[in-house]
């Protein structure tokens, strides 16, 4: 079975009032990738996905390949794989100019992806992902996605890590979130949710 042909599990929560899952007008749907450790219930039970439907964003979490309820596909060994599978996704989900948000193991899928289809990208929210050592400072330059590079202050390995090989991106912005670890969005959700929502309306 190739990437494009694997079965995803998603959740998504409708947008109320404002329509059944369409996001508001102006606004860019927000797909949400997950660690290595969790799975896309993470965001539907931090409340983020029912917060940003409230805010009249189109808001999915997905189960990556061999995570939660989605089959795991051989395919996703490789980068070429990884970036045909997001591929598919925003397809099946018929997002146009989608804003990725990316934690940890999740930065397998999306750094290649960002590298050579970033105008396919209304933003990047970048969690502390692995594998930004992979790449380039020129790379980056390249690329011209705005970037919320997002990580807590606790998280000293992956989160500074990620900071200095991501400043390079052209368009980006740096938010610490106090007191919190590698996965800053559990240990101070609040916070995460205002920097997440705070560069979400920026974007164009």
């Amino acid at each position: 079975m190739a990437a494009g042909e694997a079965p995803v599990f998603y959740r998504e929560v409708s947008a109320g009032p404002r329509g059944s899952g369409t996001a508001g007008p102006g606004r860019p749907d927000v797909l949400f990738l997950h660690g290595q450790a969790f799975t896309s219930k993470t965001w539907e039970a931090l409340g983020t996905l029912a917060l940003l439907a409230g805010e009249g964003y189109r808001a999915v979490a997905i189960d990556l390949p061999g995570y939660g309820d989605s089959p795991l596909v051989e395919t996703v060994a490789t980068v070429q794989g990884r970036v045909a599978f997001l591929d598919h996704v925003l397809q099946e989900l018929g997002m146009q100019r989608p804003v990725l948000v990316s934690p940890s193991m999740s930065g397998r899928f999306v750094l290649p992806f960002l590298l050579v289809q970033g105008d396919r990208l209304a933003g990047f929210v970048s969690i502390a992902p692995v594998g930004t050592k992979d790449y380039t400072a020129e790379q980056y330059r390249r690329v011209q996605t705005p970037t919320l590079i997002l990580y807590g202050d606790r998280d000293t390995r992956l989160g500074s890590q990620a900071l200095q090989s991501l400043r390079h991106l052209p368009g980006h912005r740096v938010a610490v979130v106090p007191d919190a670890g590698h996965a800053c969005y559990l240990d101070k959700p609040e916070d995460f949710h205002r920097a997440l929502l705070g560069f979400l309306r920026q974007l164009k």
